[in-house]
């Protein structure tokens, strides 16, 4: 039988299942999604939906608490991972474009 995975964005589990899955409280989400540092989907009734990018992102925002940042920090670093995800997805298609220019 063959399972169909969510989509990564799509929003698919509840605040409290959110939480367990990351071993962090629902008032530590609430806290980190004031802060910016997430943004979860919202029910027409704005009922919290975390995705599977997010609960990705909630473990690496726990790595980088246990590594001793503050807030700011993990902002800045996530921002920074962010930037660098995207410069190498736009190097890698500038290479394949001049790899078929050869």
């Amino acid at each position: 039988m063959d399972v169909e995975r969510p989509d990564a964005e799509r929003g698919v589990y509840a605040i409290s299942v959110a939480a367990e899955l990351v071993g962090m409280g629902t008032q530590t989400l609430r806290l980190y999604e004031r802060r910016g540092l997430l943004d979860p989907a919202r029910s027409p009734a704005g009922t919290r939906s975390y995705s599977e990018r997010d609960l990705a992102r909630l473990r690496r925002i726990r790595q980088l608490v246990a590594a001793g940042l503050n807030i700011a920090g993990i902002s800045a670093v996530l921002a920074l991972e962010a930037d660098n995800a995207r410069l190498k997805v736009r190097l890698a298609a500038r290479r394949r474009r001049e790899s078929y220019d050869r």
